[in-house]
């Protein structure tokens, strides 16, 4: 049996969900065992340079790019699940799922509390 590559890992462009505008450049990664996503680079003339002012923590006043913004994701089956996702722009961290679609995009949902109350971003695969 050969191992098959996991389709979650590389680069992805994220979606706004209210724009439809591509915001973002992110890499997906794996590191013990738990699935973690970068921002490696910000698509907007407008965003370029943004400072995470936001954030709380040793996040705070760090540069947009370069941030680690998807942490500690868990494999539950086909998809990734019980991490979390911080939104730069607001400094708020929420719960996260990440599932592979049919097209060969992410549905990345953020949460707060239940995955029904939250809100889903489209990333499609870097070409």
């Amino acid at each position: 049996m050969t191992h098959q590559p996991d389709p979650y890992i590389g680069q992805w462009i994220s979606v706004d969900d209210e724009t439809g505008k591509e915001k973002s450049e992110i890499s997906l990664y794996v590191e013990g065992g738990k699935l973690y996503g970068r921002i490696d680079a910000l698509l907007l003339p407008e965003d370029q340079s943004k400072m995470c002012d936001a954030c709380k923590g040793s996040e705070k006043g760090k540069p947009i790019v370069g941030l680690v913004i998807v942490q500690d994701l868990i494999k539950e089956g086909e998809n990734w699940a019980d991490g979390t996702i911080l939104d730069p722009a607001n400094g708020k961290r929420y719960s996260c799922n990440i599932s592979l679609k049919d097209d060969g995009t992410l549905d990345v949902r953020g949460y707060l509390g239940f995955s029904l109350l939250g809100r889903s971003q489209v990333w499609r695969p870097k070409n």
